[in-house]
């Protein structure tokens, strides 16, 4: 059975890591993919804004109003 995940959020990673405390507080497990550090292992560019956050699919309505909540809270 293969489980399917959505990319949710696209940050830092300071920012990431913050989102993902908060999903994991709300029992929702999610995957990091960091291109960033994929990259600069590489020998390649990326920016640093290119960490992405992936949720199951079953989870994303919930995770998302978490995300919208937590924008607020950093761009505030």
């Amino acid at each position: 059975m293969k489980t399917e995940h959505t990319k949710l959020f696209t940050g830092s990673n300071i920012i990431v890591n913050g989102l993902k405390n908060l999903l994991e507080t709300e029992g929702i497990s999610s995957i990091i993919k960091d291109k960033f550090e994929s990259a600069r292992l590489g020998g390649f560019g990326e920016n640093r804004s290119s960490v992405e956050v992936h949720v199951l699919n079953s989870d994303l309505e919930k995770a998302k109003i978490i995300v919208e909540n937590y924008k607020e809270k950093i761009n505030s």
